[in-house]
């Protein structure tokens, strides 16, 4: 079956009253983002819908698009035929035959604009019904919870038949929660915490700390193909690559070894707060569940958290690693998170660290050191780099595979 346009229900936004408008001019641009391999495509975005006119693009592939834009609860592929009462019956039989099966039920749902078409909702459903069930064999039609609606609507220019509600991501578009930064390792959490802010509809932008000669150019492509990913929810997303490694070697140095991991933290929070700062932003969001490692206690959230008055939003704060893991499969991020690329929060880790840092000890250990210099160094090294949906940075293992051989 070639459909001929999509219709897009907005759930959520339907309660921004006044500023409804705005949230869906947004969800336009980010569907017409995620589009833009499809040129033919014409989106029309209305006050109650979005018609999105595929001008014979391929359903089957805007559709897995469509799937991750925030800000879209369902929608219909549809077909626009004229209006006649031969085409209308003609359509409805053809779509109820690709997607019936045995044992369901169904209904007829017309809904008319044109006033002036020759029959009303009520004449159209029971014709139309009547047609199906000569047609075809055990239908049985259910009003209240039917497992298929046949949408019939009568507009001015044409009729449009569906049969199909597809879920979207649901969510608010990319761009209506204002900007952030998000604190992104290469681990499993911060991931599924970058997923859940853009579907809040925060324009994150990643900041990932890297430590060569520590962590390898490996460790920090895997980070830029976990944004890849991620990119496919957002269109595009900046990636800010910091150098860590002298902040690392000097608090190795200098910090007695209980406290190494709360000022490392410290650290990484001052410089991306100073790079929200530079770039507009918020918040700064990160990947922490209370409790999950020594850094994530309350107590070290404290200590760690006392460097700046910018709001930290832990998206992942109260899942369990389990129900972390559960979503990190879902949006494809897991496989790749798991990779065994040591990143710069596991090298130089303390055996033990402490779980309830003190906050005034903290700033003590942290006035030992020029900590103006060497944030100052470290932004003056940071690398900026626009990532798209699906951008490749590790080689195929296929490929690196048969190389070897």
């Amino acid at each position: 079956m070639k459909y001929t346009e999509i219709m897009v229900r907005y759930g959520e936004l339907s309660t921004k009253g006044k500023n409804r408008k705005d949230f869906i001019g947004r969800l336009a641009g980010n569907v017409t983002k995620v589009l833009r391999d499809f040129p033919q495509v014409e989106i029309h975005p209305r006050h109650d819908r979005m018609h999105i006119v595929l001008n014979d693009a391929p359903f089957a592939k805007v559709d897995k698009r469509l799937k991750r834009v925030f800000g879209i609860q369902t929608y219909s592929p549809t077909i626009k035929v004229e209006k006649t009462l031969a085409k209308i019956e003609e359509t409805a039989l053809i779509l109820m035959k690709e997607t019936f099966k045995k044992g369901m039920t169904f209904k007829v749902n017309t809904k008319r604009s044109d006033h002036q078409f020759l029959y009303d909702t009520n004449e159209l459903n029971k014709m139309v019904g009547d047609y199906l069930f000569d047609n075809m064999e055990n239908l049985k039609v259910e009003m209240k919870h039917p497992d298929i609606v046949l949408r019939i609507e009568v507009r001015k220019d044409a009729v449009y038949i569906s049969n199909q509600l597809l879920h979207g991501a649901g969510g608010m578009p990319v761009g209506t929660g204002g900007r952030a930064v998000m604190m992104l390792s290469g681990g499993i959490d911060s991931p599924v915490a970058s997923y859940l802010a853009l579907k809040r509809g925060v324009d994150i932008e990643m900041v990932h700390f890297y430590s060569p000669p520590y962590t390898t150019e490996k460790a920090l492509n895997k980070a830029k193909e976990l944004t890849g990913i991620l990119a496919n929810y957002a269109g595009k997303i900046n990636f800010i690559a910091v150098p860590f490694a002298e902040i690392q070697e000097t608090i190795k140095e200098k910090i007695p070894e209980g406290y190494l991991m709360t000022v490392q933290r410290r650290f990484m929070l001052q410089l991306a707060d100073k790079i929200r700062a530079k770039r507009r932003g918020l918040a700064i969001f990160n990947g922490e569940s209370v409790g999950q490692v020594a850094s994530q206690t309350l107590e070290s959230m404290a200590a760690i958290n006392d460097v700046t008055t910018t709001p930290v939003v832990r998206p992942v704060a109260t899942m369990d690693k389990t129900e972390i893991i559960n979503l990190a499969e879902k949006i494809g991020t897991f496989d790749l998170s798991i990779q065994p690329f040591e990143d710069c929060c596991t090298i130089f880790a303390p055996p033990r660290p402490k779980t309830k840092p003190k906050i005034d000890k903290a700033r003590e250990f942290e006035n030992r050191l020029d900590v103006e210099g060497l944030i100052d160094r470290a932004l003056a090294g940071i690398q900026v780099t626009s990532i798209y949906p699906n951008d490749k940075f590790l080689a195929d293992k296929a490929a690196e595979d048969a190389a070897l051989l």
